[in-house]
């Protein structure tokens, strides 16, 4: 416990870039940390993960998770083994997915060393993971589950509640009582219309805002997202090609899956093999059966999602599907192309022009995936580059994520804060967002700074 003073948040994470999301409130005596999030991107982001904690494991009380995704949960089992001895509240379905991510994400930092200390190209002559396999499952033993809008007493006059967010099953909104005062955390709020999820429940007003800002400049297109992924299709089927999709394993291939059991079914696209090469997501679109609750997808549509791909479970099944010829579809994480199968793939068949790797989702700033955004025509992989001369398509429809409209209309829904925070997004994301806040909402509206403190009894 810490001394009693003026409650103070502190931005450890996700301030001034779309990652790392962690949060730490300091008050009644007690450190609670909100999500406990990998940096990804820019290798001097990446960095951050191998430095120590800003503040010493052993003296955060508790922490509490928006999501499973692994720019919020994915530092959870390295803090742990570095001292955290609290529980970690969640909702019941991140619970679920957490159980699935963070065991996956220990496998593949433990398989990447060995991959690096074999082949010779890291700089480190014995490359560490940052945790193990087993760390992960170290942490998924501190997780309490909680439902929706039920109050979590968290000791000394700090109470919480977990509120829908749309985005993500299990994605929730953090709504903090302290004292006489209210936080509230947007977490990652979900775009609506939304292939699978249901929209976010609306800002009810807080003393102080924490909210993301992913899309602040921009808005998604009204495109339909059956009609802009069909024509790609097509067209790569036409010429023999395979269609890699560099995917999400929660969340993103289960939308994915759903819209292209649909076109099939339609007789829209020819019925090709599907292969959904992410043992992750195959148990993850399970998980989705189990909270049928939290999506409107019926549960007609759940079981085409689910058996229009084949799994591909084991590593030897995915090296045959590198000598596979088109046309076919390739489904396989990680979704920014940061690590994982889909690294293998990309090698064998991104040199193709017959091919095209289609993204998905957002792409943050210095991964592979944001490269190929920008035009580039190699990447670098396993220690050498690799040429691309795959056709490089980015979807403009499947954004798990809210835009900047629909983030204002969210945030207009209740009074306004004392002061709004922006944070979740790269500069320019943010600032623009600001700029609308500010004059089009006329609230107090800051960007913060990483590891910048600020006053929750006065903010600023």
């Amino acid at each position: 416990m810490i001394p009693t003073a003026r409650p103070k948040l502190r931005f450890l994470g996700a301030a001034g870039t779309v990652t790392g999301s962690r949060y730490l409130i300091e008050a009644m005596g007690r450190r609670i940390l909100v999500d406990c999030g990998l940096f990804q991107g820019f290798k001097n982001l990446r960095e951050r993960n191998r430095k120590p904690f800003p503040v010493r494991p052993n003296t955060i009380d508790t922490v509490l998770l928006t999501h499973a995704h692994l720019d919020h949960s994915g530092y959870l089992p390295a803090l742990i083994r570095a001292g955290f001895g609290g529980r970690v509240h969640c909702t019941e379905a991140t619970a679920d997915l957490c159980g699935l991510i963070l065991p996956d994400s220990g496998h593949i930092q433990e398989e990447e060393a060995r991959f690096a200390a074999r082949r010779g190209f890291s700089k480190h002559k014995n490359p560490k993971p940052l945790y193990t396999l087993k760390d992960a499952e170290a942490a998924l033993e501190r997780l309490q589950p909680h439902g929706f809008d039920q109050r979590i007493d968290l000791g000394d006059g700090v109470a919480a509640r977990f509120i829908p967010a749309g985005h993500l099953l299990g994605a929730a909104q953090i709504r903090f009582e302290i004292g006489d005062s209210v936080v509230h955390f947007s977490g990652d709020l979900g775009h609506d219309p939304d292939p699978l999820m249901r929209p976010p429940e609306p800002f009810g007003g807080a003393d102080v805002l924490v909210c993301e800002s992913t899309y602040g400049n921009r808005s998604h297109p009204e495109t339909d997202p059956e009609a802009e992924l069909a024509p790609v299709l097509k067209r790569t089927f036409a010429r023999g090609g395979t269609v890699l999709i560099p995917s999400f394993a929660v969340g993103r291939a289960q939308g994915l899956m759903l819209r292209i059991a649909r076109l099939m079914a339609r007789g829209d696209i020819p019925y090709v093999p599907v292969f959904l090469n992410s043992p992750m997501a195959v148990d993850a679109t399970e998980i989705y059966h189990r909270h049928h609750a939290e999506h409107h997808v019926s549960r007609e549509d759940c079981v085409a999602m689910f058996e229009v791909a084949k799994r591909v479970n084991t590593v030897e099944q995915s090296k045959k599907l590198n000598t596979r010829q088109g046309p076919i579809i390739i489904v396989s994480a990680s979704g920014m192309l940061t690590g994982g199968r889909i690294l293998h793939h990309l090698a064998s068949f991104g040199g193709d022009r017959r091919n095209t790797i289609l993204l998905s989702g957002f792409q943050a700033g210095g991964t592979r995936g944001a490269a190929l955004a920008g035009g580039a025509r190699s990447l670098r992989m396993f220690g050498r580059e690799f040429p691309i001369e795959a056709e490089v398509v980015q979807l403009q429809s499947f954004s798990g994520h809210a835009d900047a409209d629909e983030i204002l209309h969210w945030m207009s829904a209740g009074p306004a804060p004392a002061m709004t925070y922006l944070t979740h997004g790269e500069p320019s994301a943010a600032d623009t967002l600001r700029f609308r806040v500010e004059h089009e909402l006329g609230r107090s509206v800051r960007v913060p700074e990483h590891l910048e403190s600020v006053y929750l009894d006065r903010p600023r």
